[in-house]
């Protein structure tokens, strides 16, 4: 079984920025500055035959390259509790294309849906228990965050292994966007 999702590797500059910012917080599981992505598709466990077509069908998405800009940062929370800290990206109706055709290459593969609804972002950090008020300083010390603008050249589809202390992200292929 592979655990797989596609996402938009970031440049390195963009990433130490975004590295600079990750502290401060207690109870935060600060994600290594190699592993920032934004996600266009979580894929899920899947077996091997399925992963080589995942790899065929995302290779028939071509759109152009563009450029996004990162913008601010939030949180995702469940219930009272805050459970994820990200970097923003800019609206872009290029990087939701990109979402969509993806999510249809998927589709015709026979993929259920990602039930959560896109929302572009930079995951830096998973809280567990976190400090109410120090996410809270975090966010307002954060909130003018802005880089960019990147171009947007490729995608990767990523396999995803879980250990105690973090993921480790593999890049199973590149898809390069036309010029």
């Amino acid at each position: 079984m592979y655990r797989l999702f596609v996402g938009v590797p970031l440049p390195e500059d963009i990433r130490l920025r975004l590295d600079g910012m990750c502290g401060g917080v207690p109870g935060a599981r600060w994600i290594p500055d190699e592993n920032f992505h934004i996600t266009l598709r979580f894929i899920g466990d899947v077996p091997g035959d399925v992963a080589e077509d995942v790899g065929f069908a995302l290779a028939q998405v071509r759109p152009k390259r563009f450029d996004i800009e990162l913008s601010g940062v939030g949180h995702f929370s469940s219930g009272n509790e805050v459970r994820v800290l990200w970097a923003g990206v800019r609206k872009s109706a290029e990087l939701m294309a990109l979402h969509e055709r993806i999510d249809n290459a998927l589709r015709r593969l026979g993929l259920p849906d990602e039930q959560r609804r896109f929302t572009p972002h930079v995951t830096l950090a998973k809280l567990r228990d976190a400090n109410l008020p120090k996410v809270q300083e975090w966010l307002a010390v954060n909130s003018l965050f802005r880089a960019g603008p990147m171009t947007v050249d490729q995608f990767v589809l990523y396999s995803s292994y879980r250990q105690s202390s973090g993921s480790i992200y593999t890049p199973e292929a590149e898809y390069m966007l036309a010029a």
